[in-house]
């Protein structure tokens, strides 16, 4: 594994050298997918709409294998991952 140093600028932000923004899709003024891990964080390209398709295809097959059924229609009204996410973590 490659480990590059970068410094964190004033506001948080920090510069993803060239090679690896082409490497892996990020582009100015895309949006990319940032997923805190054990480890620290995770930075990734944002996927494609087929590699999209693909995991949720796959989650749903997962799902059928455990007999999991899905929400009602309306149970999910009003929820918010932002807050799910600062209950877990706080």
């Amino acid at each position: 594994m490659v480990e590059l140093k970068v410094k964190v600028g004033e506001k948080g932000q920090i510069l993803i050298p060239k090679i690896l923004r082409e490497r892996y899709g990020i582009e100015e003024g895309k949006n990319v997918m940032i997923e805190p891990t054990e480890e620290g964080v995770l930075i990734r390209g944002r996927p494609s709409p087929q590699e999209i398709m693909s995991r949720l295809n796959n989650h749903v097959e997962y799902l059928k294998r455990l007999k999991v059924s899905g929400p009602r229609l309306g149970e999910l009204k009003k929820t918010y991952l932002e807050i799910e996410f600062e209950e877990k973590t706080g």
